[in-house]
């Protein structure tokens, strides 16, 4: 039984932090654990600019621990009047690493998100020359189709025509969570990876439901089926390169959760890679977890490996019920239950 594991410090390729004194408060769980982390643009008012984006950064880093090393990745939000001289700006400026493509309303703060792809086609063709890389929120909004199959008809009905369309252009599909998507993946151009979440690799559906209504287990996409979170189970643990770690923590004050109408994310940046590892422990697959973690996403986005190392305990912590942000709290996962493995240093 492995009881000590070292890896090179992850990645993680899909994290909000938010803003103001709840950022203050999350960034350093994610610089404890992950090197770089490619940051989610969906602020109220999103990021759609690369100077917007300068700003955000600063307030990134001034957050970092100075006993920590840790690099804010960032993206512009996509809109309908993204110009493409835009990406250019973006592409110069050495700190803007992708474009977030949110379909209108698809989640938190993305009202201002796309309508109709095609007006965004002089954009996807700048970034396809630029090189410069389109993360993709994959899900329908369209009211008629049921909550649980908006993955797999957005990838048939837009974006599997944009990809078409721009066969250059580089696409994640952010935290798949259906067999329809790691398919599509699988059988995709080299030019197309994906992101998984721990909570889609250890929650499914049920959990929503568990002994009553679970908020705090809401998130965009929903939680899926059995049978899809095994199909992420396998892919995460596959070796396959273009599958790689993106936690998707997005905190929110408890007010916001425990409402007539709670907010979707769920904060898992606390234990982040700690409950990568159960997940890969499970599946008998711990050698795997570095190239998923630490190898994959660097290798996709073509940047260096980080040099810099973790190790993990195999040693069983409980996590704290709340932490307090602005006269409220958030509720993290596994609030007041255990995890089976500890980061050994940084906590």
């Amino acid at each position: 039984m492995v009881e000590r594991l070292t890896l090179t410090k992850p990645d993680d390729w899909h994290l909000h932090v938010r803003d103001g004194e709840l950022l203050r408060r999350v960034v350093p769980d994610s610089a404890r654990r992950f090197a770089r982390a490619m940051i989610m643009p969906n602020l109220s008012p999103p990021i759609i600019t690369t100077e917007l984006a300068r700003q955000y950064r600063n307030r990134i880093l001034a957050a970092v621990p100075e006993d920590l090393r840790f690099q804010p990745l960032m993206t512009l939000f996509l809109t309908e009047e993204t110009a493409p001289s835009e990406i250019v700006k973006a592409k110069v400026s050495g700190f803007v690493h992708a474009i977030k493509w949110y379909p209108s309303g698809a989640t938190t703060n993305s009202e201002s998100g796309v309508r109709q792809i095609s007006r965004c086609y002089p954009v996807l063709q700048a970034m396809e020359e630029q090189g410069f890389p389109l993360l993709v929120h994959a899900e329908t909004t369209a009211p008629d189709i049921d909550v649980f199959d908006r993955e797999a008809v957005f990838i048939d009905r837009q974006l599997a025509p944009v990809i078409q369309r721009f066969p250059g252009l580089r696409v994640v599909v952010e935290h798949v969570t259906t067999r329809n998507g790691v398919q599509f993946v699988q059988d995709a151009s080299p030019m197309v990876g994906a992101t998984i979440t721990a909570h889609h690799l250890i929650l499914n559906r049920n959990a929503l439901f568990d002994g009553g209504l679970r908020p705090h287990h809401y998130c965009r996409p929903v939680l899926k089926r059995e049978s899809h979170r095994l199909a992420l189970v396998e892919a995460a643990t596959s070796g396959h390169p273009r599958f790689f770690l993106g936690t998707d923590s997005a905190p929110h004050p408890r007010r916001d959760k425990e409402s007539a109408c709670g907010c979707a994310g769920i904060y898992t940046a606390h234990a982040a890679i700690e409950l990568y590892a159960e997940v890969f422990e499970q599946a008998d697959a711990l050698d795997r977890l570095e190239p998923f973690a630490s190898f994959h996403g660097a290798d996709f986005y073509g940047l260096p490996r980080n040099i810099e190392q973790i190790t993990l305990l195999k040693k069983t912590w409980q996590v704290a019920e709340s932490f307090a942000v602005d006269e409220d709290a958030v509720v993290p996962l596994r609030a007041g239950e255990s995890v089976a493995w500890q980061l050994a240093t940084g906590r």
